[in-house]
């Protein structure tokens, strides 16, 4: 079948984004491109990159500091960083507090490892501390020089095969930022609505995101214009994170609007791609969303992938090769559909670049969790742009943020005034398609995925705690069933919960309103 070969207006027709987790540019895309391959490229090759080890490390090794180097597997680092406000402080400014040394986020205290003035440029220097205090607090003792120094690694194009080479064939960003220096669910928030109400932990309170993170979202917008748009997860996932995270605003779509990504397959295939597509990675056992493993925080669960990487690649091979594929001559095809990879949140992986100062997104707001002012960019992360209408070898210098998905989608379709400062400011995406003729899907590059080993044994026991972002979402879960009248326990953030007990209630609440995630 022969595509009509529309012209470059129509480039931004539809929009879909992969948003992974936990990985900052330099931990996946440092090592790219070698110093003068290309005009100009913020990586790793030919910089002296090191961070100091602490006086307070037990085994120093006769060093002063850890260089970065290359991961020597595909499962670093393990256990997982911190990923919390406190922790990516202390990873920035080099601070740790000795009241918070070995102790978990919860538990730390104000100012949480923030300077005096934590508007100075940070210079990223306490990576290496912030490991070893988060490793003590999970292992319950302080990690040897080689455990340590795995954060001080990332990975080579022929480790990350299928990531190599779409940033190399299309567009990559090497000054794209993630909006908040924390974790999941602020960030997450920020990719939708430019702001996350103020709030900057995932549960901190359980009810926080699901029940008070009410800023108006991009989706509402689309709604408004007439224009279609459709959340895709990764089975097994039973909940959409977005669709918990945004609850307040988008509770009315969860039985029409959140599907699987066996049905985005089938809708590029027809091309009845929506106007936007957002696709979230499985999240549950097995992972493949590209975190690093969560197991060490729960010893006796096994959550975690041989390799979440190498289940992450698999995925944006297929969702890659259903975009290139589309062949539709009315519909969504590979000549009018962007496919934008990112990262929500760097997730305690060590980069070297700066984050930025960025605007409040509310400056009359109140509410201001642990006293943070939103004032600072959080972390660089990877982010790659796939489109017919972007030249390959492509690297973009100027900064970019994920609040520019927002910023692309109004402007293409007239969507309004910013929603927040953020995205008033983020810079929008189509200049990026700069090619006055597309190049022919044909000729596109072919990416093959490592192999994925199996998720070993299988489904984590039915007495085996809740983890990681599973915990998480649990909890939000929770708050939301029982705002929404259901039955459901009472919790502390810090009492763990079955994998029976927990997926019944998931299941409870997923059966009844996100429909479109049941198994087919």
């Amino acid at each position: 079948m022969t595509i009509p070969r529309l012209d470059r207006t129509s480039a931004l027709d539809h929009v879909v984004v992969l948003m992974f987790e936990n990985r900052s540019f330099d931990n996946l895309l440092g090592r790219l491109y070698q110093p003068g391959e290309v005009r100009s490229f913020e990586g790793v090759t030919g910089r002296d990159l090191a961070n100091p080890i602490p006086d307070w490390a037990a085994d120093q090794s006769g060093r002063t500091c850890v260089p970065y180097g290359i991961a020597a597997n595909m499962n670093t680092p393990s256990p997982d960083p911190g990923e919390e406000y406190a922790h990516v402080n202390a990873q920035l400014f080099g601070m740790v507090d000795p009241a918070n040394r070995g102790v978990l986020a919860a538990k730390m205290t104000a100012p949480y490892n923030a300077p005096a003035d934590s508007r100075q440029p940070p210079p990223m220097d306490g990576f290496v501390a912030d490991y070893i205090s988060a490793f003590t607090a999970e292992m319950g003792r302080q990690p040897r020089y080689d455990e340590y120094a795995q954060i001080m690694t990332g990975y080579t194009p022929e480790q990350m095969p299928v990531t190599s080479a779409l940033a190399r064939g299309f567009a990559t960003f090497d000054h794209w930022f993630c909006e908040v220096p924390s974790q999941t669910f602020a960030n997450r928030s920020f990719i939708h609505a430019a702001n996350s109400s103020g709030y900057v932990d995932n549960l901190t309170p359980a009810d926080a995101f699901p029940l008070h993170n009410d800023g108006e979202t991009i989706f509402e917008r689309l709604d408004q214009q007439g224009l279609s748009w459709r959340v895709y997860c990764d089975p097994p996932s039973h909940v959409s994170l977005t669709g918990i995270i945004h609850a307040p605003r988008l509770w009315p779509h969860f039985a029409t609007r959140f599907l699987t990504t066996d049905r985005f397959q089938e809708d590029a295939a027809s091309g009845n791609l929506p106007t936007y597509s957002f696709i979230e990675p499985n999240l549950l056992y097995g992972h493949n969303d590209m975190h690093p493993a969560f197991d060490a925080l729960f010893p006796d669960v096994s959550i975690d992938p041989p390799s979440s990487l190498l289940g992450g690649e698999a995925l944006l091979a297929k969702i890659y090769d259903a975009v290139r594929s589309g062949s539709s001559e009315r519909g969504s095809n590979a000549y009018n559909t962007l496919l934008l990879v990112t990262f929500d949140e760097h997730g305690g992986t060590y980069d070297h670049v700066p984050p930025p100062l960025v605007p409040v997104p509310d400056p009359r707001a109140q509410f201001r969790q642990l006293g943070f002012a939103f004032d600072r960019s959080g972390v660089r992360v990877p982010a790659i742009a796939i489109s017919a209408w972007v030249p390959q070898r492509t690297v973009i210098t100027t900064e970019y943020r994920n609040t520019s998905l927002v910023r692309t989608l109004r402007e293409r379709w007239s969507l309004g005034s910013p929603l927040t400062g953020r995205d008033a400011i983020a810079a929008d995406l189509a200049p990026v398609l700069s090619l006055t003729t597309p190049r022919d899907p044909a000729d596109w590059p072919t990416v093959t995925p490592r192999p994925v080993p199996p998720y070993q044994g299988s489904v984590p026991a039915a007495g085996a705690a809740m983890a990681g972002l599973c915990h998480a979402a649990l909890h939000a879960c929770i708050a939301l069933a029982g705002h929404r009248g259901r039955a459901a326990p009472l919790l502390t953030t810090d009492e763990n919960i079955t994998r029976a007990e927990g997926l019944a209630l998931i299941s409870d609440l997923g059966g009844d309103a996100f429909i479109g995630l049941r198994e087919r």
